[in-house]
């Protein structure tokens, strides 16, 4: 269950009569963000991505790695369809500041090493979860509102573990 929401997925058959994922081969319909109408998404370019999860997610999508079009060129873009298509965005993105805290780590003397970013309220991923833009940690460049282009890697990750 995501959401209250039984979460289903889209089977259909292959040329061989084989049930394929959705989204693996075939046409891909244009996903469309669910507060945009379709006449408002014919202006926006279409984008397909490689999606990878990994974890939980990977658990309720019942696959690894498929391909992804939608409407649009964003991460954000990106995240509303995949949201409306597949669910999990409970599992992904915090809502409140205590469901992107992890609690329970040792204190560090000074300041930790690396660069610490975070993605502005609204568009935080919860704690132990992380969208990374071809392998790079989505706060790291322009959050949500990243820019996509075609064939790009799109990971899904909960849980993500990150020791120093």
């Amino acid at each position: 269950m995501t959401g209250g929401k039984a979460f289903s997925y889209r089977r259909h058959s292959s040329p061989a009569g084989q049930p394929i994922m959705f989204g693996q081969v075939g046409i891909r319909p244009r996903r469309v963000p669910a507060h945009m109408s379709h006449a408002e998404t014919d202006q926006l370019p279409t984008t397909t991505v490689q999606v990878k999860a990994t974890g939980h997610v990977r658990r309720e999508l019942r696959t690894h790695e498929f391909e992804f079009s939608f409407a649009g060129d964003t991460l954000r873009a990106f995240l509303d369809a995949f949201f409306t298509e597949y669910g999990c965005e409970e599992m992904l993105l915090a809502e409140t500041e205590a469901d992107e805290t992890a609690h329970g780590w040792a204190d560090y003397p000074g300041d930790p090493p690396g660069r610490w970013e975070r993605n502005p309220e609204g568009e935080r991923t919860r704690a132990f979860a992380r969208v990374l833009v071809n392998g790079t940690f989505n706060e790291l460049l322009d959050g949500f509102g990243t820019t996509l282009e075609e064939g790009d890697r799109v990971a899904l990750l909960y849980p993500f573990m990150f020791c120093l």
